[in-house]
């Protein structure tokens, strides 16, 4: 059942809450159910490993050090866990050509595989998530969201 918001009796500042809020609420759901599909599903990743996955995925033979600039995140955190996918065949290592002190990490047929299907549900649920949108609404609801990204970038 859809939750309606009551944005008539509310001021321009109290909308304006609203509307975050209410980005908040929708990614909120939306990673839920993307946790429910990795908890629940045969390949036992967390988000966090799924999101590494991807990165390999988009980013072939980048390095640890790659990954945390992209992140922001723990060096040590992505260390570890990087050593946790190679240890279970999802990762491998190779030494770079230039710096053999440098592993390039690249995702292995099982690895490769897994982010397939999990990008494939993530796809059936962003098709889910804006299903019964029109294509201009979709289009407008993208440029609205950029609005908004550019201006919280613009405040930083």
């Amino acid at each position: 059942m859809q939750k309606s918001v009551d944005i008539v009796n509310q001021t321009e500042g109290q909308i304006a809450e609203t509307v975050v809020e209410s980005i908040h609420s929708v990614m909120h759901l939306f990673r839920a159910q993307q946790y429910r599909v990795l908890r629940d599903g045969p390949h036992e990743l967390t988000t966090m490993e799924s999101k590494v996955l991807g990165f390999f995925s988009r980013r072939i033979g980048s390095t640890l050090s790659d990954l945390v600039s992209h992140t922001g995140r723990d060096k040590g955190q992505l260390a570890r866990l990087i050593g946790g996918l190679r240890d279970r065949g999802l990762l491998e290592a190779k030494a770079d050509e230039g710096d053999r002190r440098n592993l390039r990490l690249y995702l292995t047929a099982d690895g490769a595989a897994i982010h397939r299907t999990l990008h494939r549900q993530r796809q059936r649920l962003s098709s889910l998530a804006v299903e019964g949108l029109s294509l201009l609404e979709r289009q407008q609801l993208l440029a609205f969201l950029a609005k908004v990204r550019t201006n919280l970038e613009a405040a930083s």
